[in-house]
């Protein structure tokens, strides 16, 4: 019983926790109902209350993305679907903040992603090949 009321205890402190956590990252203009330090205040008082009314008012992450049709050259280009691969997301600015997606915006130079794009790397595994070839 004490094992079960434990379990308990750890699950609902974890979901009120995530829920706080999410009303805290979630941006002011996705908020719903009322302003996020109201939500924030909300679910840290009224506990496990505040944490359910946050998931069942809170708008979904991101809207659900618009289908595309497959090009086959015949058919004129939806320019707004076109136009919506373009857009810049928060998912951009995650990868631009992090170091690799740094490096990637800062590819000026070309430099190999692997022995196969080394043109010295092949160059010299075919002198290799065929000094082992003279030598059979």
């Amino acid at each position: 019983m004490l094992l079960a009321s434990a379990l308990v205890a750890l699950f609902l402190g974890g979901f009120w926790l995530y829920c706080l956590t999410d009303a805290i990252l979630t941006p002011a203009s996705e908020c719903r109902g009322m302003p996020r330090p109201a939500w924030i205040i909300v679910i840290a008082v009224t506990f496990i209350g505040g944490a359910v009314a946050w998931l069942i008012v809170r708008q979904p992450a991101r809207p659900a993305p618009a289908r595309l049709t497959r090009w086959d050259g015949a058919d004129a280009l939806d320019e707004d679907l076109y136009l919506d691969s373009l857009r810049w997301t928060d998912a951009d600015d995650a990868v631009a903040r992090h170091p690799a997606g740094r490096a990637r915006a800062a590819e000026g130079t070309r430099h190999p992603k692997g022995p196969d794009d080394d043109p010295d790397f092949l160059r010299a595994l075919d002198q290799v090949i065929r000094r082992a070839d003279e030598e059979i």
